[in-house]
Formats: structure tokens, C-alpha cells, sequence
């Protein structure tokens, strides 16, 4: 098994973007990217735009050979509506559309698999089999701390060795984002961090619950490497905030790092640094 960030925050944009090959199938999780609309009260720097454009190609270039597509919930930096003819012919695993979400999700997956000329499979609690690769969806889980937001897909796909996607759960400060994990018990791990970017939203306890959670799938499953990013790599001193992890991994021998770290790169954090953006490059 192959697993390869495409495009995640820690490349300059919003997204979890993944790409997963086995012997069986090529899999791309959540096609899209976005921008933060507003950060510092600055719209997005042309950067950032620029940016976003070259990670869409790059994602788009992976789906042309890709056999199989998953979408873990209805937001932008997840899904795509504006180019759907991308997803032609494939096999599309979505959250479903009408159980465990809210107004603003249902929404948007009517519209968006109306779209769509693939064969749809609503992927909620259920299990797939690709040759020797199956995959396995948790049932719904909060997009964070509450269901304010909706709800979430998290995904395992197992093959020679076994990789867990959480998708948007904010550092899983809830049981319900962890039992899955430990039931699954991935050799790697990719997982949506804490929203320290937003500390008057997710305060102190939050934070606390999710270090503590982080810490306890580190000790109780086989995984090796865990990325973090996403939420979190919206923060410029994301690895200060959570040094305890790093500390933690090297301890238990677990390789910790950003999605960018994971394929040897350094951070672009873009969003964090907006303001520096305008300020420097005009």
C-alpha cells in the first residue's frame, strides 16, 4: 500500500486530499480544496490563489486513473460541485445524505450527487471489498466537538498494512472519534488536529481532551506514523501547541509529523500567515 498527501493545509490550502494505492485500486479521498474566505479580515492572497489552482491540477491529474472516490462529508475543502465531470465513471463512496447530517450538508449532497454520473454507494457503517483491499467506514461522527457542523466519515482501508483517515474531527476531542480508531488499530494514521487557530471556539478543556486522546490511540494501537494537520496547520505555532505529541511519539518509537512532513517537505502555511502575506508581497 502506497498512501500520498496531495493536498492538505500544510501545502498552502484547506484540505485533506489522499491518495491511497494498493495492488487492487487506486483510491482518492476527498477531491477538493478551498480557501478561508476572510483570515486577519483579509480576503485570500493571490498567492493562495494561485496556489489553490496548482493543488486542484495535481488532484485532478490523480482522479483521471483513480477507480474509486470517497467523500467523508459536504464541505468545500471536501467535495467539489463546480467540476463534477472528474468524478465521471467512478465509484463514488459518499456520507449519506439524509442520516446524521445537518440543514446545510443535506443540502449540499443533494445537489452534488445529482451532479454526478458515477455509481453511488452510501458508505456509512459499511464495509467494501476491492480484490485483497477492503475498506471500512465508522459510523457518523461529529465534525468536532458537536454536530453544529454535521457530521463525518471516518475511513480504514487495509490491504499489506492498514491506514485510518479521520477526516474532520478537530483534534477528536469526543469517544465517539476515537472508538473507531481503536477498534481499526491502523499502522497510519492521518488525523484532522485540534483548532487551536480558534481558541475562543475551542478552548482549553477542548484541547486537553484531544491531547489526551491523541496520546491514548498512540499507546493503544500498532500505529507507527501519525501526520496532523488540516485544522491545526491554520496555526503558526501548531508544533509548539502540540510539542507533548512530538515528545510522546519519540518516546514510543511513532513518527509524528505534518502531511508535508510526511513526504519530506517543509510547511507552507499560507492562511497563517495572510496578514505577513499583504504586508510583504504587495
Amino acid at each position: 500500500m502506497k498512501v500520498e498527501p496531495i493536498a492538505f493545509d500544510s501545502f498552502g490550502v484547506r484540505s485533506m486530499c489522499t491518495v491511497v494505492k494498493t495492488k487492487d485500486v487506486k483510491l482518492v479521498i476527498d477531491p477538493s480544496v478551498a480557501l478561508a474566505p476572510k483570515r486577519f479580515g483579509l480576503p485570500p492572497h493571490e498567492i493562495e490563489l494561485r496556489r489553490k489552482d496548482e493543488l486542484w491540477k495535481r488532484i485532478k491529474d490523480e482522479l483521471e486513473l483513480a477507480e474509486v472516490v470517497i467523500i467523508t462529508h459536504y464541505h468545500y475543502d471536501h467535495h467539489n460541485p463546480n467540476e463534477p465531470e472528474v468524478l465521471n465513471g467512478k465509484v463514488v463512496l459518499v456520507k449519506h445524505p439524509n442520516n446524521a447530517i445537518n440543514l446545510s450538508q443535506k443540502k449540499r449532497s443533494r445537489y452534488f450527487l445529482s451532479l454526478l454520473n458515477a455509481k453511488i454507494e452510501f458508505a456509512d457503517s459499511r464495509r467494501f471489498e476491492f480484490g485483497n483491499t477492503i475498506i471500512s467506514f465508522s459510523d457518523p461522527v461529529p465534525h468536532g466537538k458537536d454536530d453544529r457542523l454535521g457530521y463525518v466519515l471516518e475511513v480504514l482501508i487495509e490491504e499489506d498494512e492498514s491506514f485510518l483517515f479521520t477526516s474532520d474531527v478537530e483534534g477528536m476531542p469526543l469517544d465517539d472519534h476515537v472508538k473507531f480508531i481503536l477498534d481499526s488499530n491502523p499502522d497510519t494514521l492521518f488525523l484532522d488536529g485540534p483548532m487551536t487557530y480558534m481558541p475562543h471556539v475551542f478552548g482549553r478543556k477542548l484541547f486537553e481532551r484531544s491531547m489526551r486522546n491523541i496520546k491514548i490511540v498512540m499507546e493503544k494501537t500498532k500505529v507507527k506514523r501519525v501526520v496532523l494537520d488540516h485544522h491545526l496547520l491554520r496555526d503558526v505555532s501548531w508544533r509548539d501547541k502540540v510539542s507533548e505529541i512530538f515528545e510522546f511519539g519519540k518516546e514510543l518509537g511513532i513518527f509524528v509529523q505534518s502531511a508535508s512532513g510526511f513526504i519530506g517537505k517543509e510547511e507552507i502555511l499560507l492562511e497563517a500567515r495572510r496578514k505577513e502575506l499583504y504586508e510583504t508581497l504587495r
